[in-house]
């Protein structure tokens, strides 16, 4: 059995007088890829932030209970830089540095102190082999990111983020810009990461959470509805609110 990576217990996040996540707690295993469906705001993308603190510099945001990964809290236990080493994120748009594709993936590893040529060299090529993208960037690593397509950039996003060698990857609708083929290699390529890594993904495709996630986590309205596994939750909604949710009465 895979051991719980990351803990959410009991938690409430307001915006100002808003109350947007209601007592949330779910465990989350690790080499698992878990999914978080539900229509617009309905706190998914809220809770994935909250995960590695982005919330933090949203002003008025108060957060109360625990998030524990590996049983340390991330708001206390553990400061925010490494934090965000050990919990990577790759956003809705893919969003490259303005600047060369290898700056780009060594970006991380020099922040961190990585200064040999030969190991930002190793480093580069692993991270870029691990996003399966290494064969249609390995002679382009000097030209800007920014001249990748959209499918391209979004996996060297990805490869950004392994860069850095994290334990849990969050993934917020990372193939909702996306045509159909380059949000193919993108779940490929997330099936193949879950033997290394912890994956959370927010999505609104409820076909994608079905091929590639092991559970999903159904939100409505800042409330977790119903988690489990996605097989099941697909095929056997234990609640009605799920039920007419994937069956598209709304949402």
């Amino acid at each position: 059995m895979n051991e719980v990576k990351l803990s959410i217990q009991d938690v409430n996040l307001y915006y100002g007088d808003f109350h947007a996540l209601h007592g949330i707690s779910m465990d989350i295993k690790a080499n698992e890829i878990t999914s978080f469906i539900g229509p617009s705001g309905c706190g998914k993308s809220t809770l994935l932030k909250s995960i590695n603190r982005m919330n933090d510099l949203v002003e008025g945001c108060k957060i109360t209970g625990k998030f524990l990964l590996d049983g340390q809290d991330v708001y206390k236990d553990i400061e925010v830089n490494t934090l965000r080493k050990r919990v990577g994120m790759v956003f809705q748009k893919p969003n490259p540095f303005p600047m060369s594709v290898y700056d780009n993936i060594a970006y991380g590893p020099r922040t961190h102190g990585v200064k040999r040529k030969a190991d930002l060299d190793r480093i580069v090529e692993e991270a870029l082999r691990d996003a399966a993208i290494w064969d249609e960037l390995k002679d382009r690593l000097g030209k800007s990111a920014l001249g990748l397509s959209g499918g391209q950039q979004q996996r060297l996003c990805i490869a950004r983020a392994l860069a850095v060698k994290p334990e849990v990857l969050l993934m917020d609708e990372p193939t909702s810009a996306l045509d159909p083929i380059s949000t193919g290699k993108i779940e490929e390529l997330t099936l193949k990461l879950k033997k290394d890594y912890t994956i959370v993904i927010v999505t609104h495709n409820m076909q994608q959470a079905m091929r590639i996630s092991d559970k999903t986590a159904f939100f409505l309205l800042g409330d977790l509805i119903e988690y489990g596994s996605t097989e099941m939750m697909f095929s056997t909604p234990k609640e009605k609110k799920t039920e007419d949710y994937i069956t598209g009465r709304f949402g």
